[in-house]
């Protein structure tokens, strides 16, 4: 181990903290919780700012990242629809756009070339607004001292956001990556 694997650590690190979050949501203590997600939203910050500033990437990193990322968000987003503080529906919804995107690059790979994933500006707002709800949903839960200021509607007009937002970023990948898959299959002859 050298000094360019510490952000390979801080996203193990982030993985790591997912089960201790979801234990603390599923026991009501929101606080805890709140403060776990804060140090795992840090460490994904701190691990990408290292990685781009010493040129420490690796391919391990761009593949431990993404999934630190989504096993945080996607477990908050299943423990808290268990809770019923989200609605099942947009807990399913969120959930299968990223099965989508996943089956997606997995077949872009076998059969047209290997994928490059980059997030388009629809998918960077929706995982924005994912985030916002659920520190909004467990800020509220806390019971710490401002925590009372959120009205509910503000809850409400987030969710119709992440609604739209993981709809239209799931339509945008599949169409884009559709129309690249079409450009190349043209380029090779396959059509």
């Amino acid at each position: 181990m050298n000094v360019r694997d510490i952000p390979n650590l801080i996203s193990i690190l982030r993985i790591l903290l997912v089960a201790p979050t979801i234990y603390y949501l599923l026991n009501h203590d929101y606080t805890v919780a709140l403060i776990l997600f804060f140090i795992a939203g840090v460490s994904d910050g701190v691990d990408g700012l290292l990685a781009r500033q010493f040129s420490w990437q690796t391919r391990l990193g761009a593949i431990l990242d993404p999934i630190g990322d989504k096993l945080l968000l996607v477990g908050c987003y299943l423990t808290l629809g268990w809770l019923g503080h989200l609605p099942v529906m947009l807990v399913a919804m969120v959930i299968l756009r990223d099965v989508i995107i996943v089956i997606g690059a997995i077949l872009y790979h076998v059969f047209i070339e290997e994928v490059l994933i980059q997030p388009v500006m629809i998918s960077k707002i929706n995982t924005a607004l994912q985030i916002a709800l659920v520190v909004l949903i467990i800020f509220i839960g806390s019971e710490l001292t401002f925590s009372k200021l959120i009205s509910p509607s503000v809850i409400e007009l987030l969710i119709w956001l992440v609604y739209g937002t993981t709809f239209a970023s799931g339509v945008v990948y599949i169409r884009s990556w559709g129309q690249r898959a079409l450009l190349v299959r043209r380029k090779r002859g396959d059509l």
